[in-house]
């Protein structure tokens, strides 16, 4: 936890002073864009559920620095609904934003929408998950793979080599579902056995009935990998009620309620992300573009697995 604390620390610091911090790193020229200070800009912001705690901070991330840098910000609710999240994109189109950050219910599903902001020529920046067409400034994510490597390995270490878990799924279609199943189970593989694996859609509530339903048909599990906090809490639930304790179970994200868990010794672990430095950074990406400043294709926010103590 103190790592973590530090972490957040140096990366407070990295980006105080806001329109002062930037992300030159010279990979993605802005060519012609006409510059624009941080208080002329005009945001719209596309999150794809405000009922899962992890984007609630990564709205308030680009919140909290927009205003203090006087910019205008429109953040909509996509509902975790592909249609209602390129309906609003639209909207924000029509409503004449300069740029448009969106965090993709879908990273299939989002790329006319993001086609159409390319012809309208106002920029995108991605962030958690990316867009699998259309043009992007830039993405701001963690490195999935490398996270779910890490869950991994934890569990190895926890289980040793063979043991059974169970994996559950993001939403289908989600960059940082396919991301996350990539690196963990490109490493389980030989490693560990997935006896089960199922789509709880990031929903801490679907995390609980699929977890129960697994239970009810598979046996002698070991180990719980959920693709963030909230199916973790969810799965957590179902084995507590199940009296299944001693059954190892690590989340994705960090939220709020993922480190409380780990802090009482409920949840054994979670790949923390910063998801409120995560909005900083794609908002500061935009206030850079827009100073004439360069981005790489993807911007990393960074990992840090928290282990209960």
């Amino acid at each position: 936890m103190k790592k973590l604390l530090a972490g957040l620390a140096v990366t407070g610091l990295m980006l105080a002073g806001c329109g002062a911090a930037t992300l030159d790193n010279g990979a993605k020229d802005s060519g012609d864009v006409e510059k624009k200070e941080a208080s002329e800009l005009k945001v719209g912001a596309s999150i794809s559920t405000l009922n899962n705690p992890f984007f609630v901070s990564v709205k308030e991330g680009i919140v909290d620095l927009a205003d203090e840098n006087d910019t205008k910000t429109v953040v909509v609710d996509a509902q975790n609904d592909s249609a209602k999240q390129s309906n609003d994109m639209d909207d924000l189109i029509q409503q004449g934003v300069d740029v448009i950050l969106v965090n993709p219910v879908d990273s299939s599903a989002i790329q006319p929408a993001v086609e159409s902001a390319n012809a309208a020529n106002i920029p995108v920046i991605t962030i958690d998950r990316s867009s699998d067409g259309g043009e992007v400034l830039t993405l701001v994510a963690s490195d999935n793979v490398k996270g779910g490597e890490m869950a991994a390995q934890f569990i190895l270490d926890k289980i040793g080599e063979n043991g059974r878990v169970v994996e559950l799924e993001g939403v289908p279609g989600a960059s940082a579902t396919r991301e996350r199943g990539k690196g963990f189970d490109e490493f389980a593989d030989g490693k560990l056995e997935v006896v089960e694996k199922q789509s709880a859609e990031f929903d801490r509530a679907k995390g609980l009935t699929v977890m129960e339903n697994i239970l009810q048909s598979t046996k002698d599990i070991q180990a719980v990998f959920a693709q963030n906090d909230e199916m973790a809490l969810g799965a957590l639930e179902a084995l507590e009620a199940a009296g299944k304790t001693d059954v190892i179970v690590v989340g994705f994200d960090g939220n709020e309620d993922g480190v409380k868990a780990v802090k009482d010794g409920r949840l054994n672990a979670t790949i923390a992300q910063q998801p409120e430095e995560m909005g900083r950074i794609a908002l500061q990406a935009a206030y850079d573009h827009f100073s004439g400043k360069k981005l790489d294709k993807k911007i990393d926010s960074p990992l840090e697995l928290m282990e209960a103590k």
